[in-house]
């Protein structure tokens, strides 16, 4: 890192340090002089069509000439939302490819079943294959596949060790689902997406640090920004999970670039619904995952800062509903 480098580091993001040596930077999403971050919300129970709408509406091309990197959630097998529907999967692809994507690769870690397991359950093989897309079982990766990572202030004792495909993409879309977690976590969208890019070794430290659990995940998120995430909301567990739970129909497809913002709207989704107390009593940028992804600028610090878009009317109520309980947390 030069120092003019090391200079924006200090100014507008966070240093990370990898094993060996060299210095790491994960820049903030959004400096004080931006506008509102927008999150795009659909309201639909079409996987296909909301797809689309949600990403033209936000007016952006990330991946457009990029190796994309594509992160769904396998933690397990299980039906949606359990898991990513592969529904979701398909017709984000497809979107992708029109947009211009030079290539796109699904990586991904199951657990705690095998991650080869849960890809054949879901006949992930076959779908890569038809579509003419790669796939990478992180589980599957070599020694020197993956890197330690040890952030600055963290509570992790001696860091974590994420996949280095992850580390060394340029554009990486992420999908995720809506649902609480019944295990520690509390709720798990794109934020807590970010378990799957690390090593099964780290998960025995995370899942008995019960105190911390939480701000050890925001704190993974610090070694990348995703250049485009969606999160489908057609059902969402609004208790237990996160492979099985007491189900809701949201109808919507959600999209954006914040990962604070697009939890947080999550967030206000499950509260819309009706969800569990540690949900329901909870103001929404108090949860911890939020507080601590805050705390390492990784998105909008304040639920002002976020704005939805929608392009139909039966959307803009609903987008309006979910402002005020935003701000109201």
């Amino acid at each position: 890192m030069n120092r003019r480098e090391f200079i924006a580091a200090m100014a507008g993001g966070v240093i990370l340090t990898m094993a060996g040596g060299r210095p790491v930077l994960a820049t903030q999403l959004k400096s004080p002089m931006d506008k509102k971050t927008k999150v795009s919300l659909i309201k639909t129970p079409d996987r296909a069509s909301g797809i689309k709408r949600a990403i033209e509406i936000l007016n952006i091309n990330p991946v457009k000439g990029k190796d994309v990197l594509l992160k769904p959630n396998f933690n397990t097998a299980d039906p949606f939302p359990g898991s990513t529907h592969n529904d979701t999967l398909i017709h984000l692809i497809l979107h992708m490819k029109e947009m211009g994507a030079k290539s796109i690769t699904i990586g991904e870690r199951s657990g705690p079943p095998d991650t080869s397991d849960v890809l054949r359950g879901k006949g992930i093989y076959e779908l890569c294959k038809k579509l003419d897309v790669g796939l990478i079982n992180f589980e599957e990766l070599p020694p020197d596949g993956w890197v330690r990572i040890r952030p600055e202030n963290n509570h992790w004792r001696d860091g974590f060790d994420v996949a280095r495909p992850v580390f060394d993409s340029k554009c990486i879309v992420s999908t995720c689902c809506l649902k609480t977690h019944g295990y520690g976590g509390v709720f798990t969208m794109s934020l807590k997406l970010s378990v799957g890019v690390t090593h099964k070794r780290n998960m025995s430290e995370l899942h008995t640090s019960l105190r911390s659990m939480r701000k050890m995940i925001a704190e993974i998120n610090q070694v990348y920004n995703p250049s485009l995430i969606l999160l489908d909301a057609i059902e969402a567990f609004v208790d237990g999970g996160p492979a099985k739970g007491t189900k809701k129909r949201a109808d919507m497809i959600i999209a954006g670039t914040d990962r604070i913002a697009i939890d947080a709207v999550g967030l206000a989704v499950l509260k819309e619904l009706g969800s569990n107390k540690a949900i329901m009593e909870k103001k929404i940028f108090e949860q911890e995952q939020i507080a601590r992804a805050v705390e390492l600028g990784l998105g909008v610090k304040l639920p002002e800062d976020i704005e939805i878009l929608t392009d139909d009317r039966h959307g803009k109520m609903y987008a309006e509903r979910l402002m005020e309980i935003l701000l109201r947390g």
